[in-house]
């Protein structure tokens, strides 16, 4: 089955095997000249940066690159980039990459005109309004894994370097004005990687279909992109180049991410101060976190998973989902704790006081307290 299409929503998204060729017609009808391509460390040499960069140059938007992106993007990243937009002279961004860099890029977009400190923008009551809008600049962005859905968002996950939080940073100029998804350049992502970023998308479409904030719409895409991803993420984990597979779950990668407008909860509460602290994978541990959040919610969420395990054709109403999950991170060879994770000697008191000061917990349909958070954590170690 060929997948290809062209969609508006939430922005323009040219979706399908091939397109970031593309690129250079995008770059155009952006208005850009002078484009960064933004990346991270891992993806610099590789073939399908070269090849994107050889598309650039060729449509005459030069090759410029950044890449001192680490897996957490930080304050420090996001300075550094600035330097490098701002010395080569250039106008927009093209963000390529995992979440990581799609992060970074946004940020670096946002930053570039402002005089005012990035923590000014954090996602907090109206403050993304500190921001002049006019000098954000436009952000393409191209996404090589299935999974954050930070292509089609409007923040951007950056980590204070001496407080080690991670701080979500708003404004809705920093959606990109053009996406392209095309599967191809997922091909070449290991097996771990496919799962930990396809169990991302995962737990986004979970925490948005438990929020108990109204916003059907997205209620509905969070369902369809469950199904997606059950469906489709074992498919691309025992065949890199299954295509069908890898569409589909950029697909679902994209949907969990517009979903979760409606909001998150608990497990990106606890994987956040964890991944800032501990430097783990962001969609690995909100895989590690998922089972004992299900737990920990299932007063509030049983009804809702019973409906949804029948459309997802899984057994057993709310507790054969949370059964269907332990097998389903354990044939993706997730690790069952943080221990196994390699979260070591953890500052539990630190974790916690991370975790109910994230946003994340305004959207979890069981209040979080520090005496509940804890016990949810030592449940997870």
């Amino acid at each position: 089955m060929i997948l290809t299409a062209n969609w508006s929503y939430p922005t323009s998204v040219r979706f399908g095997a091939g397109r970031v060729a593309e690129l250079g017609a995008a770059c155009e009808q952006a208005g850009l000249t002078r484009p960064l391509l933004i990346t991270d460390k891992g993806l610099a040499a590789l073939d399908i940066t070269t090849r994107t960069l050889d598309l650039m140059e060729t449509a005459g938007f030069g090759r410029a690159v950044f890449s001192d992106v680490d897996p957490n993007p930080s304050d420090i990243n996001v300075a550094a980039g600035v330097r490098a937009f701002r010395d080569g002279g250039h106008d927009g961004i093209v963000a390529f990459g995992g979440g990581s860099a799609l992060d970074l890029g946004k940020a670096v977009a946002l930053m570039v005109g402002q005089t005012r400190p990035i923590w000014d923008f954090e996602d907090v009551g109206d403050w993304w309004t500190r921001a002049d809008a006019e000098a954000i600049v436009p952000v393409i962005a191209i996404p090589t894994t299935a999974g954050t859905g930070s292509e089609v968002g409007r923040a951007a996950i950056i980590t204070n370097s001496e407080t080690l939080e991670k701080k979500i940073i708003f404004h809705p100029k920093l959606l990109p004005v053009f996406v392209i998804s095309d599967p191809e350049l997922t091909v070449g992502m290991p097996p771990a990687i496919t799962a930990g970023t396809g169990l991302d998308a995962f737990a986004h479409c979970v925490e948005a279909y438990s929020s108990p904030h109204f916003h059907p719409l997205s209620q509905g895409i969070a369902l369809e992109g469950m199904r997606l991803v059950t469906a489709y993420l074992p498919r691309a984990f025992a065949d890199g180049t299954d295509m069908e597979a890898r569409a589909q779950m950029m697909a679902a990668a994209s949907m969990g991410a517009i979903a979760f407008q409606k909001g998150l909860g608990a497990i990106h509460a606890l994987s956040h101060p964890i991944g800032a602290m501990h430097h783990t994978h962001h969609g690995t541990t909100n895989a590690v976190c998922m089972p004992a959040v299900l737990r920990f919610n299932a007063g509030a969420i049983s009804e809702r998973f019973d409906r949804a395990s029948a459309y997802l054709g899984i057994e057993g109403g709310f507790d054969g989902f949370r059964t269907f999950v332990d097998d389903f991170n354990a044939s993706l060879g997730i690790p069952r704790t943080l221990t196994e994770l390699g979260v070591a000697d953890p500052d539990v008191d630190r974790l916690v006081a991370g975790a109910l000061a994230d946003p994340s917990v305004g959207g979890n349909p069981i209040e979080m307290t520090a005496a509940n958070t804890r016990a949810l954590l030592e449940d997870l170690l």
